[in-house]
């Protein structure tokens, strides 16, 4: 008997988007639905010429159907396994599955590997899940057990982190923990560097994998420099700046958690060097008073916007911030500064910098233009999940 699906329709001319394969259908594109879908089903969606267009999970939210294939077939076990192998293959060839020096990466990157509300991240045989969508988590079971069969004893572990990333009016409520084996290791490498990770209280899957490259760029322009390394985190620019050979290097961060876990990993690192200082305070606050203390400044912060409506604050954020680090690093100075809004344009982030620039009366260069290294891949057809900009500038 063939599987009966909710099936929606799209209004005229709504339907560009989807042909183009972008696998997001919104709320204001409907025209009708031909039924009541529960939160997390599969749906079929037609245009208004009853043209088939895709299948995905539905979802009572702005972005209502994320759709999981654009071929009319119904997304079986077999479907998902040959997603995950897809997804695995493709690191593979990147190097990331036999990599001395490197242990951590992402091994799924929701639509990036076309499996939209998905992110898996590795960690030294731990992968960490995080669910998006309800539809997603509703079949948890079956990606994990893809997982285990494509990884075979690679992974040891799975743990869910999706607790606080569904809908909170959501009818399925998820629960962080274990959903295969469990792995108390929980140090990692990255191009030889030793991390301390906490997938179960730290922030996103426990680390930002998705700076590894650009933190490897810190390390090649630190030598001899005084650094700062501001939104810190756990620490990861401060060590590849202290591997560089920077002459100090300082940590800042509002989180007391944040700057213990960095002063872990410098002890991993550099037992007892006493090049390395952390500091507990407010970005915003510490940026007030550095005049001519650094000539290489870091910043990364936390997504200032995580919605459409939260914008134009935002670029408020990253133009203050900016402007502090610009006039007040030395002459010769090298500032790194990042946004990982997935709503902040790189054209918008780079309108906010430069108008720091011009604020800031200094004379600016570009040295380099950075973005997600290859384990975050970026759909041509999705120029969303290009969400991590970043910008090194020589400042004179």
């Amino acid at each position: 008997m063939a599987t009966e699906f909710v099936k929606i329709v799209l209004k005229s001319g709504k339907d560009q988007a989807l042909k183009r394969f972008h696998p997001w259908v919104f709320s204001g594109a409907i025209k009708k639905m031909y039924g009541t879908p529960t939160e997390g089903d599969l749906v079929q969606v037609f245009s208004n010429q009853d043209e088939f267009l895709g299948i995905g999970h539905y979802q009572k939210s702005s972005i209502t159907v994320r759709i999981v294939s654009f071929v009319d077939i119904v997304p079986d076990y077999d479907f998902w396994k040959s997603k995950i192998e897809s997804a695995w293959a493709y690191r593979k060839k990147m190097g990331y599955a036999d990599n001395a020096e490197t242990n951590v990466f992402r091994l799924i990157h929701a639509e990036g590997d076309g499996m939209p509300g998905l992110i898996v991240d590795f960690y030294n045989g731990t992968a960490v899940v995080q669910m998006h969508s309800i539809g997603m988590y509703l079949i948890r079971e079956e990606l994990v057990k893809a997982m285990k069969e494509v990884m075979g004893d690679m992974l040891k572990a799975v743990y869910n982190k999706s607790e606080k990333k569904l809908p909170f009016d959501s009818h399925v409520k998820a629960e962080d923990g274990y959903l295969l084996g469990e792995n108390p290791e929980n140090e990692v490498l990255e191009y030889g560097l030793k991390f301390k990770v906490d997938w179960v209280k730290g922030q996103k899957t426990g680390f930002f994998i998705d700076q590894r490259e650009n933190r490897k760029l810190v390390e090649e322009y630190s030598q001899g420099r005084d650094v700062l390394n501001m939104f810190c985190y756990t620490g990861g620019f401060s060590f590849y700046a202290m591997k560089g050979g920077a002459k100090t290097v300082h940590s800042v961060d509002a989180s007391a958690k944040a700057i213990d876990l960095t002063d872990e990993n410098v002890e991993l690192n550099f037992p007892g060097d006493e090049r390395h200082k952390s500091t507990i305070a407010d970005g915003f606050e510490y940026l007030k008073d550095i005049q001519d203390k650094y000539d290489l400044i870091v910043l990364d912060p936390p997504a200032f916007a995580k919605h459409r409506n939260t914008l134009p604050q935002a670029l408020k954020g990253y133009k203050r911030i900016n402007t502090r680090a610009f006039e007040q690093i030395r002459k010769g100075g090298i500032v790194f500064t990042y946004s990982c809004s997935q709503v902040v344009s790189k054209e918008k982030f780079r309108e906010a910098v430069f108008s720091a620039a011009a604020i800031s009366g200094r004379n600016v260069r570009i040295l380099h233009q950075m973005s997600q290294p290859t384990d975050h891949p970026v759909n041509i057809y999705h120029p969303e999940s290009e969400y991590l900009k970043g910008l090194v500038l020589y400042v004179e």
